[in-house]
């Protein structure tokens, strides 16, 4: 059980959001400071005759429309019907357990104004694994990812679809089926619902959460393509990476000599100067891709624990303000600055699969022994080339669009919405290109008398049981399946 609070909240709380085991509930001290909030909310609009944006008056283009007290509840309620106006593919459900995880945090900071009564239905349908059924298009990055939000929403009041136990269902029949009940809106309710970033900002931190690991990944694969290629260990040194001590850089290069560490062949001399970029070069470019980590994580985490919501409660300071904290700009340059760098690591990983296969070094081509007959691993770089031309397009940034809306009133979007869904399939692209590699490096590695490192043996020793060296030509795209679910799910607990 995870206790919600107002303590700091980092990243690596999402390893273990990924999966099926937890649970959550709200602190004391966080039902103080929603109920607080809450309250002087309903005692301020109630005993004034100002306007509060998206509280007593419309939304956007209508915000200098005032709307009586009477009427305000359906104000809320129009407002998510009217918003939950998404289309395109479907939000994964894991990416929507951490968006419904985002939105708890996110109003339980004591500045949005809503009731407990919210909180805890968004907290039952996480707990009960009740998960919206969410559309990817739909949001700007501004005003908050309005759409999808809205379609978050639209369960708490018994409406739209959800998943639940594998399957969809008319939330109404659902909730009739397990005996809950739909909650009504009160003022400010629907706004701040839909109010926020957790649509971009979930993207971002799945995607986040997947690239680190994919950049440990990259560094090991990497490690028996050197061995593998005969490549020669000097450029690891270092004293070489003292002189140009970029923290990633340094932190690749230790990582290579860790797991090289011992390797027989590598110990064998090679009539080798130097070799191509895309093995000598490894720290420097799997280095950056690492800082550039760094730096969207810290971003992400100062998100993470921000509220996004508009306006903002300040009971302390008997104070409404209206804002900006929706725009999501920070996130949205973050992400395409993530996508760019985590394309790297698949981009000079197809380029050392291309030399693994040339022929070169001892090898043959193709990594085949009956070259001409059998066509080997030939289309397998073909692929990965595909693959990385695809990630090019898709680095394209979102972030530097903006298209005019609501009427002029919200003249400039941040589009994070749309760099989080290109994000992740640069994501998911940079795993089955390091998952091509590692085909090719172990088969390239059965090459060889020697052995490597007594750490890559085991791992290879493990990949193999999987996907077996091939000495025949087969139908390899099983074998590529089975190598993207090996680097899923292969744990690389004390590798870093």
């Amino acid at each position: 059980m995870y206790i919600i609070d107002k303590q700091h909240l980092n990243i690596d709380i999402f390893k273990c959001y990924l999966s099926d085991k937890d649970k959550i509930s709200l602190s004391v001290e966080s039902i103080n400071l929603i109920e607080s909030s809450c309250n002087y909310l309903q005692n301020k609009v109630l005993n004034s005759d100002s306007c509060f944006y998206g509280i007593n008056t419309g939304f956007g283009f209508l915000c200098d429309i005032k709307i009586d007290t009477q009427s305000l509840e359906e104000l809320q309620v129009n407002l998510v019907m009217s918003h939950a106006f998404g289309v395109g593919d479907l939000v994964p459900e894991d990416i929507i357990k951490i968006m419904l995880f985002l939105k708890i945090i996110n109003l339980s900071q004591g500045y949005s104004g809503v009731k407990r009564e919210t909180i805890e239905k968004l907290i039952e349908l996480y707990n009960r694994k009740i998960y919206p059924l969410i559309f990817q298009q739909g949001s700007l990055g501004a005003s908050g990812d309005l759409a999808p939000l809205a379609h978050l929403s639209l369960p708490l009041l018994g409406m739209g679809k959800v998943y639940y136990e594998g399957k969809v269902y008319e939330t109404a029949d659902l909730f009739q089926k397990l005996e809950l009940k739909p909650i009504k809106l009160g003022m400010k309710e629907g706004l701040a619902l839909l109010n926020g970033t957790q649509f971009s900002l979930s993207y971002g931190i799945y995607s986040l959460v997947k690239s680190k690991k994919l950049s440990m990944w990259a560094d090991i694969i990497a490690s028996i393509s050197l061995d593998a290629f005969g490549s020669v260990l000097s450029p690891f040194d270092s004293r070489i990476h003292e002189i140009r001590p970029h923290q990633g850089q340094v932190k690749t290069a230790e990582n290579i000599r860790r797991f090289l560490k011992g390797s027989a062949h590598m110990q064998i001399e090679k009539n080798v100067v130097q070799d191509p970029y895309s093995f000598r070069c490894i720290p420097q470019v799997h280095g950056a891709t690492k800082d550039t980590i760094a730096y969207v994580e810290s971003v992400l985490e100062r998100e993470l624990n921000s509220t996004t919501d508009n306006p903002n409660i300040f009971a302390d300071s008997d104070a409404i303000l209206s804002g900006g904290n929706f725009h999501a700009q920070p996130i949205a340059l973050v992400l395409d600055f993530l996508a760019i760098a985590v394309a790297e690591l698949a981009n000079i990983s197809e380029r050392r699969i291309y030399q693994l296969i040339s022929g070169q070094r001892g090898l043959p081509p193709f990594l085949t022994s009956q070259s001409g007959l059998h066509s080997g691993l030939m289309i397998g770089q073909y692929t990965a080339a595909s693959i990385v031309s695809q990630n090019k397009q898709y680095c394209t940034p979102a972030s530097v669009d903006s298209i005019v809306s609501s009427n002029g009133q919200e003249d400039h979007v941040s589009m994070a919405a749309n760099a989080g869904t290109k994000l992740i399939k640069v994501v998911e692209n940079v795993e089955k290109v390091l998952a091509i590699e590692l085909i090719n490096a172990s088969q390239a590695m059965g090459f060889r008398s020697a052995a490597t490192s007594v750490v890559l043996e085991q791992l290879l020793s493990d990949f193999r049981k999987e996907i077996p060296r091939f000495e025949k030509d087969r139908i390899f795209s099983g074998d590529l399946e089975k190598a993207i679910l090996f680097l899923r799910n292969y744990s690389l607990e004390g590798w870093t």
